[in-house]
């Protein structure tokens, strides 16, 4: 049985990144995955980038999937923006509330990425399919494990079609949200976020900057690697393809790799799961 895969990048930030960036999307294509989706800065920050990239991999023959956030963002804009969407070709959006620009006020007319879907569900109808975040690790800033995931249910139940999750190590904590959320009506496909480790350092400050998770012996073994790239390298592909093995055996749905633009690790990683 294949396995649905899809890769997110961001939009890059010098010519050089963006010529580097075309590369590996060449590379990732040979995989043929479902969409590629392009991230978008806090508050918007990123806009510009973010659609010339997704222009490119449309151009490239490649379903892309626009990230779409609207803390502090007005009706009229995000309005516009839509409409600028569906000119390019988009047909599929990852709803986000987003973070805000430091230093910014709270502002705007939507306060929860719910209103996000909702708002393009009343305005648009059917034209995108809509994925939503899902954090089996529960969001940093949720008040409690069941708010997070009753804020989860409400964002489908506002109209998305599918959930790509924040990256995680633990198996369980996957399965036990989607039961959690099929439970609660919640039954859209939830699509496991896989984050390659190709460095400790950066691992770590993403862990620690998004609420995920890194078990104390994954941790540990990073540490005890220092500064030695390629035995970091090597124990980051097995431990994702173990990880991507359970969860193919557990029955998912897809997986969603986050690329961080390159495409040697996602590229290594799929072959050994024979994707």
């Amino acid at each position: 049985m294949t396995l649905p895969i899809s890769f997110e990048f961001f939009p890059p930030k010098t010519p050089e990144g963006a010529a580097k960036l075309r590369v590996a999307r060449q590379a990732l294509y040979a995989l043929k995955p479902e969409f590629c989706s392009v991230t978008f800065g806090a508050g918007g920050s990123t806009q510009d980038g973010t659609f010339t990239t997704v222009s490119e991999i449309l151009a490239e023959g490649a379903e892309a999937a626009c990230h779409f956030s609207c803390v502090g963002a007005t009706k009229a804009a995000v309005r516009e923006q839509l409409a600028n969407l569906q000119a390019m070709g988009v047909k599929r959006l990852v709803a986000l509330r987003g973070d805000l620009p430091s230093g910014y006020g709270a502002g705007g007319e939507f306060h929860y990425a719910s209103d996000l879907v909702a708002f393009i569900r009343a305005e648009t109808g059917d034209a995108f399919h809509i994925e939503v975040a899902a954090y089996p690790e529960i969001h940093p800033q949720a008040k409690s494990a069941d708010a997070d995931l009753q804020a989860f249910v409400t964002k489908v139940k506002a109209g998305a079609n599918s959930a790509i999750t924040q990256y995680f190590f633990n198996t369980d904590a996957y399965f036990r949200f989607v039961d959690d959320a099929y439970k609660l009506g919640a039954d859209v496909p939830v699509v496991p976020g896989i984050m390659p480790i190709t460095s400790s350092t950066q691992l770590m400050r993403f862990s620690d900057a998004c609420g995920a998770e890194i078990p104390r012996w994954i941790r540990l073994r990073l540490q005890g690697f220092g500064d030695d790239t390629a035995s970091i390298k090597s124990f980051g592909l097995d431990v994702i393809t173990d990880l991507c093995d359970q969860l193919r055996n557990g029955g998912v749905p897809g997986l969603h790799f986050y690329s961080m633009n390159q495409s040697a690790p996602t590229l290594e990683i799929c072959q050994r799961l024979d994707l």
